[in-house]
């Protein structure tokens, strides 16, 4: 397999999933949870399927009660409510509205989070990643410190960090067109999610740049792309069984797993594919190209 000579390829299929995401988050944004805006989540058992006429009640009877509503989802016979920060006591009125309507009527749960808390989770969410991309760049340049020429640590760590954006781009973009259209919300498990994935994306990342290090060591880098090529064959099988082991226990909490979880698990899934995919076919195929780049520069 030729996957250094095809790398342009993988470049634009990358670019094919990665741009409707961006455009999505241009022209839409992402759906936030209360955990960043603040507000109420409310989560009613009914003793019957929630159809549209059961919304539609919920709705007017919020509206009856002055109490703002962002959204109401429904999964068998619970409705989950999201509407603005409520008190006991509205909650209780709008409950005891709810079971005169429908009998038999149960809530579940109620979650309430202040503007301010929303706020700095909001905060806390962008300086995890941050600080976890930076960390990462500091070690692989660290790591990698006494790699043969033509490479550079710095190129390794620059390359695994395109790679971790890229993953992390095609997450928040699939999530952005999935809240838009499927009313799906990025909760504060969203995020526990993404830096899983930044974690497993770079640690793939690794043993194939790890295999280019030795490689080098060994059989010197006359030819950069044919030793990059053959790192990248020698690690393939190791990162698709890898990847695989984990894809089918993802596979197993999402059939099975509770509702709660479930956006969780699918962030899980679309990262570690895309995990897998930047690993081999982005991450590496940079580092030929930016030393085709370097080596022109030299020639002229």
């Amino acid at each position: 397999m030729n996957i250094i000579g095809k790398k342009y390829w993988y470049f634009l299929l990358s670019l094919i999933i990665i741009i409707p995401g961006i455009i999505s988050l241009i022209l839409w944004g992402i759906n936030l949870s209360i955990d960043f805006t603040g507000g109420s989540k409310i989560t009613l058992a009914f003793n019957q399927k929630v159809e549209r006429q059961v919304v539609d009640k919920i709705n007017s009877t919020l509206k009856e009660q002055n109490l703002k509503v962002y959204s109401v989802e429904t999964s068998n016979n619970l409705a989950i409510i999201r509407t603005q920060e409520i008190n006991s006591t509205q909650d209780n009125n709008f409950i005891s509205a709810v079971e005169k309507q429908f009998k038999g009527t149960k809530q579940v749960e109620i979650e309430t989070v202040g503007p301010t808390i929303g706020s700095e989770t909001t905060t806390n969410a962008i300086k995890a990643i941050v600080i976890a991309s930076l960390l990462i760049v500091l070690y692989i340049t660290w790591s990698f410190r006494a790699v043969p020429k033509p490479a550079s640590s710095f190129r390794f760590g620059v390359c695994a960090i395109i790679a971790l954006i890229h993953d992390v781009l095609v997450l928040i973009g699939l999530f952005s067109i999935l809240g838009h259209f499927f009313n799906v919300e990025i909760d504060s498990l969203f995020v526990t999610a993404t830096l899983t994935v930044i974690g497993f994306s770079v640690h793939d990342t690794i043993v194939v740049f790890d295999r280019i290090r030795e490689n080098l060591k060994r059989i010197g880098g006359n030819d950069f792309s044919l030793v990059v090529n053959e790192s990248i064959l020698q690690t393939l099988d190791r990162s698709l069984n890898t990847s695989m082991t984990v894809i089918l226990v993802l596979i197993a909490l999402l059939l099975f797993g509770g509702e709660s979880i479930r956006w969780f698990v699918v962030a899980l899934l679309i990262g570690v594919i895309s995990g897998t995919y930047s690993s081999i076919f982005n991450a590496s195929p940079l580092l030929v190209v930016w030393q085709e780049i370097a080596s022109k520069r030299k020639k002229s």
